[in-house]
């Protein structure tokens, strides 16, 4: 099943988010679940990350909350609130 996990910065987040940007890639590629897509929300300005988003595929939503609760980032409090909802696919126009 595919899960959307929603998350926005806390205000003062950006620089722990930029400290531990690789530790949270790495994270991602190593994780016990797939990442179907993920990437950050950006402010209007097309450039300032302020939070993430992420699809992943997992069996339960409590897998998907064990892990995202071990992200580096949760570990290092850059998000401020997390969502997650499971979701059901209906367009997918990648090539």
């Amino acid at each position: 099943m595919l899960f959307v996990v929603h998350c926005l910065d806390r205000a003062d987040a950006l620089p722990r988010r930029l400290a531990n940007y690789d530790a949270h890639k790495a994270y991602l590629a190593s994780g016990s679940i797939a990442t179907v897509i993920s990437g950050p929300l950006v402010a209007e300005d097309g450039v300032t990350m302020i939070g993430s988003l992420f699809v992943f595929s997992a069996n339960t939503i409590e897998e998907v909350k064990a892990f995202n609760a071990a992200d580096p980032f949760a570990s290092a409090n850059v998000w401020q609130n997390v969502n997650i909802h499971p979701f059901l696919m209906r367009v997918d126009n990648r090539l």
